[in-house]
């Protein structure tokens, strides 16, 4: 979208009236490709259609001149022109919808013409350019003052209207936490602020659009709100200071009403959102967690892909929301486990008999209240309609949430409505006809009849004609282009009559029109001209009369994923074999037999085999689990798991264990894996201590902590000297409940001196030359890693494993001797009032003549680090 446009150096005037016209049309749309309708196909030319013909694979052609040049042109069906968008919109770029609007008889020069939408990333309404279960999220961002950011974000199919103001290094997390699939940013935008943007693009696959500063406006944005609430204060909401989120809506508002070309009428609720409301869930987390995306970027086998059993869209899209948004305070998920535990008692099944194969009710309401509905959608949504009032007669309604939604259910007075007008299997398109139902209007029937009686008309005049004539093979005939003719062979012309009037020479034929058959071709056309008119202006009346049913039809909408979101749940906690989760005030994390739910089904369907449960138990008196163990021991499976527990709890899911109580949270941060940041220059250990760094600045004593294998990416003491300060900063500073696993088995003393860690390791054992995983979490230390006996496991060559296993033995004697030397836990010197520090102490205490020089030199090298950490 940052390429330049292909300008043409010549006056307007030059231009051929046609291309006048399309260059009037691109200067109001400088940085969007520009579909100009013409007949079967949408043109693009110039640099737009050199671009078009690279990112499509479409042909580039030159034909005709204007201002004395080839015109370059690139062209794409019009019936299959969302294959092409979408192909576009994946890109990132954005497309303006040039249709004709004139009528092609009475115009003198070129049709008019008209944008009549912008298909842009983040406003995608039509149901062929997205995905059943994705959003099209729009952001709009302002730089705001005292460096604060004002944000708004929207979903045009959802129609709720989103408002927050962050700090100005906060803006990354926002983003990553909204996943916009379009930004829009002030042309005033610092440089700074523009470099920041560009590279959330290049991370995260944003669409970023420039819009001009004027819209940016606190005021404007304010009055823009009001109107669209229909309200006189955003008081209720808590907005009324939020300036520079006022500044954002006023962009997004515009913004979104430019691509659609109408007011946002079905957007009538807002929310805004605050740091100290959602648990944190910051990118790596979800990356780590495997929320959304495996670690791959697949959408499968994910925590998300295994909740989500719903019937519809819309369903999937609102879990997915509750996944990834869920709340500090506890009473909405509350509300979902009452609503999960009644429809556990067996009214799910028939609760997704009926929501099965019903229509996505939430973006035909936001089709149809931006009047881009198509009539096989509407007889959609009168079957939907049907359905819910059946669900509103199944569902009890026996808990607080499940009697809001089984009210929002009854369906609005529309279906009699869509009943009347439209026909049972209408054609796709209103311009084809065929839409508007029998009996809706007396004179549309009446032009249809026309119509109708226009074979029976033609069999009885040829039928007069062959009588009167005395030529057997003539033939009475319609074509599109020619119109109605009678047919008369070479051989028979002798006997054609006076009347006749020759209207096309054939090879072996002549055709004629009479009089009387000028007169009927006139009148069958007319009323087939008419009657497409009459049914587009019928169809245009429809989305007038439904137009007071959005606001129920949203809620409508809402209350139907709402409930399918939670019989996913119902079905899910039953089929798992999960329990629901306990809630205390006081701070702890109690899971009895907790199981990794994604890696539970997954060995049940490749293997057969069966999960081995563990238990949690962290509170005030133990913060924090130093996890040792072997490689594919299942320490990170252990850890996040207790992650994912204390997640789907929080967003009022049954869980995977027997039992699970859990105190309040505030944030899951996860620091796991190894891999390089080469885009941001960034190797691994870099990108492992700038992840570290954000944890222990934002973690606090109620958030949940998983350090795995940190300092692994540099070297033994620089990595060991990092680990034990990290695992010192988050026991005795943040205070953090952390699982932290290592292979430096140097943090086991850790607890000792530590009075809320303990010791836990996975188990093994080895049988003969083979190591056997068990996959248990025990108390205490591991013995050892068994990293040579998995590296042997992994097929590397004897000769290696050998080398290694004498190499080893040669090291653990030298880190024993060292270690008996070296307190790895003392306090820094700074921390010491008075005499000599530990690590002074021992350095007194070396002894050179006693010691290898490599060993006084491991040992001295550690010292160092205590004495001078820089």
């Amino acid at each position: 979208m940052d390429e330049p446009e292909t300008a043409v150096a010549v006056p307007p005037a030059a231009h051929t009236p046609m291309m006048q016209q399309y260059l009037s049309v691109k200067a109001q749309h400088p940085g969007t490709l520009v579909f100009y309708r013409m007949g079967d196909f949408y043109e693009l030319f110039y640099g737009d259609a050199e671009k078009a013909a690279r990112l499509l694979d479409i042909t580039l052609t030159r034909r005709g001149n204007s201002a004395g040049q080839p015109v370059v042109m690139a062209g794409v069906p019009f019936h299959s022109v969302e294959n092409y968008l979408a192909r576009l919109i994946k890109l990132g770029e954005s497309v303006a919808i040039c249709e004709q609007v004139g009528d092609v008889a009475t115009s003198k020069g070129p049709v008019e013409r008209k944008v009549v939408r912008v298909v842009t990333p983040g406003t995608l309404t039509d149901t062929e350019l997205l995905a059943d279960k994705s959003e099209a999220m729009l952001l709009a961002v302002h730089q705001g003052s005292r460096h604060r950011c004002g944000l708004a974000w929207l979903s045009v199919t959802q129609g709720a209207l989103q408002l927050a103001e962050c700090a100005g290094d906060e803006l990354e997390s926002w983003v990553a936490r909204i996943a916009p699939s379009e930004l829009i940013y002030s042309a005033d935008a610092t440089a700074a602020f523009g470099q920041r943007l560009k590279a959330l693009r290049f991370s995260s696959g944003l669409s970023l659009t420039e819009r001009p500063a004027f819209q940016f406006d606190a005021g404007l944005g304010l009055r823009k709100l009001l109107e669209q609430l229909n309200t006189a204060t955003l008081t209720a909401w808590g907005a009324d200071e939020l300036v520079h989120a006022h500044a954002a809506s006023a962009a997004l508002l515009a913004y979104a009403e430019h691509t659609q070309g109408r007011a946002l009428t079905h957007v009538q609720s807002l929310q805004v959102q605050r740091d100290d409301e959602l648990v944190d869930l910051p990118v790596t987390t979800r990356r780590n967690l495997e929320l959304v995306q495996t670690l791959r970027g697949e959408d499968s086998p994910t925590l998300f892909s295994l909740l989500d059993t719903c019937m519809t869209g819309m369903g999937s899209r609102l879990l997915k929301c509750w996944l990834l948004e869920p709340r500090r305070d506890r009473t909405q998920a509350q509300e979902r486990l009452d609503a999960v535990d009644s429809l556990r008692g067996g009214t799910w099944q028939r609760l997704r008999a009926e929501l099965k194969g019903l229509s996505d009710v939430e973006r035909i309401t936001a089709r149809t209240a931006l009047r881009q509905v198509r009539p096989r959608e509407l007889v959609g949504l009168r079957q939907s309609l049907e359905k819910a009032r059946q669900l509103a007669l199944a569902s009890d309604g026996s808990t607080a949430l499940l009697a809001r939604l089984q009210a929002d259910l009854a369906p609005p007075p529309c279906d009699a409505l869509l009943q009347r007008a439209l026909m049972e299997e209408p054609a796709a398109l209103v311009r084809d006809g065929g839409v508007i139902a029998a009996g809706h209007d007396a004179d549309l029937d009446e032009l249809r009849a026309i119509q109708d009686n226009a074979d029976g008309f033609l069999i009885e005049l040829e039928q007069r004609e062959r009588a009167r004539t005395g030529i057997a093979n003539l033939k009475v005939q319609f074509n599109r282009v020619h119109g109605f003719y009678i047919e008369v062979s070479q051989g028979q012309l002798d006997k054609v009559p006076g009347d006749y009037r020759r209207r096309q020479t054939l090879k072996n034929a002549e055709r004629f029109i009479t009089p009387e058959l000028k007169t009927f071709e006139d009148k069958a056309l007319s009323a087939q001209e008419r009657a497409l008119a009459r049914e587009k202006f019928l169809y245009e009346q429809l989305l007038d009369e439904l137009q007071p049913h959005v606001p129920a039809l949203t809620r409508l909408a809402r209350a139907l994923a709402s409930l399918d979101a939670l019989c996913a749940l119902a079905e899910r906690s039953l089929t798992l074999g999960w329990c629901r989760p306990q809630f205390m005030k006081e701070p702890g994390i109690e899971i009895t037999r907790g199981r990794h739910p994604v890696v539970e089904a997954r060995l049940a369907e490749t293997s057969g085999g069966s999960f081995i449960a563990n238990d949690t138990r962290l509170g005030p008196k133990q913060r924090m689990q130093v996890i040792t163990g072997p490689n594919m021991g299942g320490k990170s499976t252990y850890m996040r798991q207790v992650a994912i527990v204390c997640l789907l709890a929080a967003m009022g899911s049954y869980v995977p264990a027997s039992a699970c109580r859990l105190g309040p949270m505030d944030a899951i941060h996860t620091r796991i894996g190894a891999a390089d940041d080469l885009a941001n220059a960034q190797s691994t250990f870099m990108l492992e201590m700038t992840e570290a760094a954000q944890i222990l600045h934002s973690a606090t004593p109620q958030s949940l902590v998983l350090m795995d294998e940190i300092g692994r990416g540099t070297s033994t003491f620089d990595g060991l000297a990092l680990a034990s300060g990290i695992a010192a900063h988050l026991h005795d500073k943040t205070q953090a409940f952390t699982l932290f696993a290592t292979h430096y088995f140097e943090l086991t003393e850790f607890p000792a001196r530590h009075h809320a860690a303990v010791n836990v390791h996975v188990s093994a054992t080895e049988s003969g030359a083979d190591i056997v995983f068990l996959h248990e979490i025990q108390p205490g230390p591991a013995s050892r890693s068994y990293g040579i006996q998995v590296a042997r496991l992994a097929g590397m060559p004897a000769a290696v494993v050998n080398h290694a296993r004498h190499a080893l033995a040669s090291l653990e004697r030298q880190q024993e001797a060292a270690r008996e030397q070296v307190d790895l836990f003392a306090a820094p010197p700074e921390a010491v009032q008075a005499g000599p520090s530990p690590a002074e102490a021992a350095l007194a205490a070396l002894d050179p003549d006693t010691m290898s020089p490599r060993e006084a030199l491991d040992a001295l090298y550690v010292l160092k680090k205590k004495l001078d950490p820089k």
